[in-house]
């Protein structure tokens, strides 16, 4: 099974974003987009970011990972 969780991006350096996911921060590579922007929410799988999504959908998309966790 895939999982690609949300993420908020804080920080930008050529192709490799930091992106706070949950309260942890993770380098993604973003070649896979066409434009990302401080603050953009994205989808990360593998440890790449693959669609940009709103910051509505991500929160959501983080509050049934926590209830998941238990």
């Amino acid at each position: 099974m895939c999982l690609s969780v949300p993420g908020k991006v804080i920080s930008i350096e050529n192709e490799t974003a930091l992106v706070d996911v949950g309260g942890t921060s993770i380098s993604v590579g973003i070649q896979l987009l066409e434009e990302v922007s401080l603050g953009d929410y994205v989808l990360i799988h593998s440890g790449f970011a693959l669609q940009l999504i709103s910051e509505e959908d991500a929160l959501a998309q983080l509050e049934l990972v926590r209830a998941m966790k238990g």
